[in-house]
């Protein structure tokens, strides 16, 4: 299944490649840093920062982009989106931005043209809430947190 995108590459991001997958089989397409050329932005360790990546989009009516933490740069450094997934509505037009965080031990430098992040172009379903009285009873009920397995305090690897 496939769905019609619009993308408007900003002025700061001309030169760098639209969004792809990179396989047959990918759900996210991969973004980039669009940060000046030959300046470095240095995430240090516990810092944050919002990082452009030159595009902008129009989505069709029922849809959103969510934007994604790249797992690679989870796994290696640390490194993650804040608010993840961070959502873009089909209204948004204006410039797509990562809020990257470093949970990592050593400071982490992204270039111009990193890939930073992933987009998922997904349906949307709204709901229509109906404010009732009484809810139906079910086996779970009002267990929150940990109540349908084990808990993490009691969790072992063996």
């Amino acid at each position: 299944m496939s769905v019609k995108v619009l993308v408007k590459r900003l002025a700061h991001g001309q030169d760098l490649p639209l969004p792809a997958y990179q396989s047959s089989s990918a759900a996210g397409l991969d973004l980039v840093a669009a940060i000046p050329k030959h300046a470095k932005l240095v995430l240090e360790p516990g810092g944050r920062d919002l990082v452009p990546t030159g595009l902008a989009i129009q989505l069709a009516d029922g849809y959103e982009a969510q934007i994604r933490p790249r797992s690679g740069l989870a796994l290696r450094y640390g490194v993650t989106i804040l608010n993840s997934p961070g959502t873009i509505d089909a209204d948004y037009r204006g410039e797509i931005c990562v809020v990257l965080i470093n949970h990592g031990s050593e400071p982490f430098e992204i270039a111009r043209g990193d890939r930073i992040a992933q987009m998922v172009v997904a349906p949307v379903v709204q709901a229509q809430l109906e404010e009732v009285e009484l809810l139906t009873a079910s086996e779970r009920g009002a267990g929150g947190f940990g109540s349908t397995g084990v808990a993490l305090s009691e969790w072992s690897p063996e």
